[in-house]
């Protein structure tokens, strides 16, 4: 096995070797605890982009890379795969960390001891859920980030952060009961839980075990669903993103991907190696319920005053969006709504960090004056930072916030040049040209939500922006410091990259969706078995 082989497992060894450094050091040196943790953070985006580097130069099918713990057999043991799926999660979860990591070296990381062990557990159960190759340890993981999450989303202090939480909390737990039952049903129906050897036996099954495994994979479906936010088992997450800090938001903005993730790669594998390039699993549900999901979310859009409940539909809007397409059943709509996830998550990241900025100058009579504003409950919760330690009030701020405001409304709404509207084209040009007879029904359904959800957001974006940029009070002139400015300056530009870049990128794109319809690939690539090593010689030569 060679030093890149070794890389698979890299992304979770690594934090949770971090993870386990700062608990030792038990929050007596901050600086310490940041140190470590922006160098793991900053050595996982370089291993992300070596295993999507090396994904990227094989063909589809054929850039899978595997890691057996134990060289054990597949079929047995517990095996790790990267192909192009993965190490594009990979670098999206480790960009996105880099930014929330180093935003929050302001103010944020200050307030609590754990903050920077709980972001690194957070990162090993993200890379884990991306790279395991069964069932069962994708739930491990899942419980790994999950815990993970608790600690983070109830981060600091504040009543409304307290209540959102615990609501957050609740409904995973019951999520996670949820995901055995599934799991244990697909078991006792297929004899296994590896999802390569899932994909090969699921050909196999006699019409009881098939019911059985898909009454299993629809139990699932519910658990990956909830972690997606589709309506109506996502009315926790606008409340509790909102609720939250802003990194910890900003990270956030990829949990509801390892749902999509999830979704993608099962639903793909179950359709079975004899069913290449077929309808995925559930399509007409997830078309459905991601089309409701994208109705509720720009309803929850219009009826939002507050900043940080709009980043929060924002995010179910983007789920939303994803699911619909996905459920489409066309693998020619899989590369485009690929593309769209990044440029979407890279977006909302970025919002979340900036609304926390724009925020800060905005004083208690702003609120009182939009007569429709909320009440969150947020009144008296002491923020880090407030004592007026939190920057230097850097000239011209007020414009450059607006610009980056501008930048990120552009994006969400999928307006012209940039990458939202790139994606957005992409997926309604492959729904509408996909038919010789016509455009279909489900491209119609899309290219109405997805016209109309643009709209609602551009709306909902510029009447925040009036608000808080152009209101009648003259609004103080925050405190920013460049740590806090750069991390939203970088997410920004990796979106003007990807709609400059955006043809080879989505060459990438549909080469990862030729990776999923290509099962046969999958299978064989994982269950390939190890190759012994050669025996010693034996003294005194062969008898």
């Amino acid at each position: 096995m060679t030093f890149a082989d070794h890389l698979v497992i890299a992304p979770i060894v690594l934090p949770t070797v971090a993870a386990g450094l700062m608990l030792m050091l038990d929050g007596r040196s901050r600086n310490a605890l940041a140190a470590i943790n922006l160098i793991s953070t900053f050595a996982l985006l370089a291993i992300a982009i070596t295993l999507a580097a090396t994904a990227a130069s094989g063909e589809p099918g054929t850039a899978i890379r595997t890691y057996r713990l134990g060289d054990w057999p597949a079929q047995f043991g517990i095996v790790l795969v990267s192909d192009r799926l993965s190490s594009l999660m990979l670098v999206l979860t480790a960009t996105l960390a880099c930014a929330a990591l180093v935003f929050s070296l302001a103010r944020w990381h200050g307030v609590g001891p754990y903050f920077h062990p709980f972001f690194q557990f957070l990162l090993m159960g993200l890379n884990g859920a991306f790279l395991t190759g069964d069932v069962f340890n994708l739930f491990v993981f899942f419980e790994v980030l999950l815990a993970a999450s608790y600690g983070l989303a109830l981060y600091g202090s504040g009543y409304a952060r307290v209540r959102a939480g615990l609501h957050y909390i609740a409904i995973n737990l019951v999520a996670s009961l949820i995901f055995l039952i599934g799991a244990s049903l697909i078991y006792g129906s297929a004899g296994t839980l590896n999802m390569a050897d899932l994909a090969v036996r699921v050909a196999e099954l006699g019409p009881r075990d098939r019911a059985l495994l898909e009454a299993g994979a629809s139990i699932l479906g519910v658990v990956f669903l909830v972690k997606a936010a589709m309506w109506p088992l996502g009315f926790w997450l606008p409340g509790t993103y909102a609720a939250a800090g802003a990194p910890v938001a900003a990270l956030f903005a990829i949990m509801t991907k390892v749902g999509i993730y999830a979704v993608l790669r099962l639903g793909s594998i179950l359709t079975g190696p004899e069913t290449e390039g077929s309808v995925m699993f559930g399509a007409g549900w997830l078309t459905a319920g991601g089309a409701a999901t994208i109705v509720f979310a720009m309803l929850g859009l219009l009826a939002s005053q507050e900043l940080g409940k709009l980043a929060g539909y924002a995010v179910v809007i983007s789920s939303g969006t994803l699911l619909a397409v996905i459920g489409a059943g066309d693998p020619a709509l899989v590369g485009p709504a690929l593309f769209y996830l990044v440029s979407s998550t890279l977006a909302i990241s970025a919002f979340f960090l900036l609304i926390e900025l724009v925020e800060r100058g905005r004083t208690r009579v702003d609120d009182v004056l939009a007569v429709t504003l909320e009440a969150y409950g947020l009144e008296g919760e002491e923020e880090p930072g407030e004592d007026g330690d939190s920057g230097i009030a850097v000239p011209a701020i007020l414009a450059v916030l607006g610009v980056a405001f501008v930048l990120c409304g552009v994006l969400l709404a999928g307006l012209p040049p940039l990458s939202g509207f790139v994606a957005k084209f992409a997926i309604l040009a492959a729904a509408i040209g996909r038919g010789e007879a016509g455009v279909s029904p489900d491209a119609w359904l899309l290219l109405v939500v997805l016209l109309l959800s643009g709209f609602v957001t551009l709306f909902a974006v510029v009447r925040g922006g009036m608000r808080s940029f152009w209101g009648p009070i003259e609004r103080e002139v925050p405190h920013v410091r460049i740590v806090e400015l750069a991390p939203i300056a970088a997410l920004l530009f990796l979106c003007v990259v990807l709609t400059v870049k955006a043809e080879p990128a989505m060459r990438f794109m549909q080469a990862t969706a030729a990776d999923l319809r290509g099962s046969k690939a999958y299978s064989g690539a994982v269950l390939a078995e190890p190759v012994p090593p050669p025996a010693p010689p034996r003294e005194g030569g062969s008898r």
